[in-house]
């Protein structure tokens, strides 16, 4: 299962590297894509999550999302008999979660010149790496990430399979999660994508930032894409599609 590690790893760092790219492009000072607005980011983060998938999904399931990978081994898309033991999974998720880490540290090493540019933006720095509510209501917060994973996942193992749309369908759902549901939580959808990114920042040397608001990251980006992603393959496996 080598493979199936390196293939989540890389694939994870990369999917960090775009979705965290754009939202650096938009945001910092002197970037020439600056407040290029939400829908480019819906783009780029579609792009960033679809690209990686279909350059490794020959040799790993391609989920770079704990949430999913859980999810699929739950309902035994990632099976046993196939190789997925539960040690393989939790080193799946900790490679999504390395390469997370290293995806976001790398954004760091391209914007420097940005970053050095905008330490006026306060909070707007820990937006390029991780999410934060519209609305700060945790449980809620919690219900609205449980939603948005709940249609991500769902969609993946439906709509993606009903029409044959192969990787480009995870884009069209990534863009869909992000026009419909980005403005209430950021939709993490992914601790890889989130709790990563968000140690990388509370690291990195990055001039001007805040603090990690680790009080939110520790509980909506965590458990409602595990509890969306759960429901989603429960109702999958119920319904005759």
């Amino acid at each position: 299962m080598t493979n199936v590690i390196i293939g989540e790893f890389v694939g994870t760092i990369l999917l960090v590297l775009l979705g965290d790219g754009v939202c650096a492009n938009v945001t910092l000072n002197n970037s020439g894509f600056k407040a290029a607005g939400a829908l480019f980011i819906a783009l780029g983060w579609g792009l960033a999550v679809c690209l990686p998938a279909a350059a490794f999904s020959g040799i790993c399931p391609a989920s770079y999302n704990p949430a999913l990978t859980i999810a699929l081994f739950a309902d035994g898309t990632l099976a046993a008999a196939d190789g997925y033991t539960i040690a393989v999974i939790i080193e799946m998720i900790i490679a999504e979660m390395a390469g997370g880490f290293i995806g976001a540290v790398l954004v760091w090493v391209a914007f420097k010149p940005q970053f050095d540019a905008s330490s006026d933006l306060g909070d707007s720095l820990r937006g390029i790496f991780c999410t934060a509510p519209g609305v700060r209501n945790i449980p809620y917060n919690i219900l609205q990430e449980a939603i948005a994973t709940f249609w991500l996942v769902f969609a993946i193992k439906a709509a993606c399979g009903a029409f044959d749309l192969g990787t480009f369908g995870v884009f069209l759902v990534i863009v869909s999660c992000g026009t419909s549901f980005g403005g209430l939580t950021g939709y993490a959808l992914n601790a890889a994508r989130d709790t990563a990114p968000r140690l990388a920042f509370s690291i990195l040397p990055i001039k001007g930032k805040g603090d990690a608001d680790w009080a939110y990251g520790l509980t909506a980006p965590l458990i409602g894409p595990v509890i969306g992603a759960l429901v989603a393959v429960a109702l999958y496996a119920a319904l005759p599609l």
